[in-house]
């Protein structure tokens, strides 16, 4: 999905980013190229908690221009996936050598996990 995303740079400042459509969301990078690479992990940062039904729609460009904060900056539409707030349960398939299985089991036995919920969980946390 495409959101518009308000975009300014002082002389003495990083690239800077508003993103109408999530209250509060500010984003800054040395150049613009990192600014709109950081926008989907500051989204997700910025849903943390938060009910996955209330994930904004974008608003229009039209919308965002006339905004007050838009006023002299430039207005950049950027691609947001919401696929971060899908809880679907998708079964896949791995390769690990059977004495890592052994050890995974033992672990996952000893946290009362089953194996998957393990993997996911520790998967999760190292990320």
């Amino acid at each position: 999905m495409q959101y518009p995303m308000i975009v300014y740079k002082d002389k003495k400042s990083d690239y800077c980013g508003l993103m109408p459509d999530f209250p509060g969301l500010f984003l800054a990078e040395k150049t613009l190229d990192e600014l709109i690479r950081s926008v989907q992990e500051a989204v997700e940062v910025w849903m943390e908690g938060e009910d996955p039904e209330k994930f904004p729609s974008p608003s229009s460009l039209d919308a965002a221009i006339t905004r007050d904060d838009a006023s002299g900056r430039t207005l950049l539409l950027v691609d947001i996936d919401p696929g971060f707030l899908d809880d679907r349960v998708e079964r896949i398939s791995i390769t690990v050598p059977r004495y890592a299985l052994a050890m995974i089991d033992r672990a996952a036995h000893k946290a009362g996990k089953k194996r998957s919920a393990y993997l996911v969980e520790r998967a999760l946390a190292a990320v």
